[in-house]
């Protein structure tokens, strides 16, 4: 059986704080959700995640967002060890540029490193 998901805005429904971030950090959609009845032409019923378990689950089509199967959206969670404090340590792969900067008579060392598990663009 083919389903349809999608992801759900969650920006804009008031009070529904469950994800522990405020303001510009908090998540704009969630999902994906699987679409469960179309009702009308304008509104879905859907299954929605157990954080969002307070709020009523059928939605108007604006707060609805298209969710294109992509086998490149799973993670590997394997590769990464977590801390019990949901934290990893970084570890130093390799030293890209260093350069010196002088500020009035002292100079000021300034290097980009490459981390382990991160990208070159994402050097520090």
């Amino acid at each position: 059986m083919w389903e349809i998901r999608c992801f759900l805005k969650v920006a804009t429904i008031k009070g529904v704080l469950r994800f522990e971030k405020k303001g510009k950090l908090s998540p704009r959609f969630v999902g994906p959700c699987k679409i469960l009845k179309r009702i009308g032409s304008i509104a879905h019923r859907l299954i929605l995640p157990p954080s969002l378990s307070v709020v009523h689950d059928m939605f108007h089509v604006s707060m609805l967002r298209k969710y294109v199967v992509d086998p490149s959206h799973v993670v590997d969670y394997e590769s990464l060890e977590i801390d019990k404090n949901l934290s990893y340590e970084k570890e130093l792969v390799e030293i890209l540029a260093r350069e010196v900067k002088m500020l009035r008579n002292k100079g000021i060392v300034l290097v980009k490193v490459l981390w382990r598990n991160h990208q070159v663009e994402e050097a520090t």
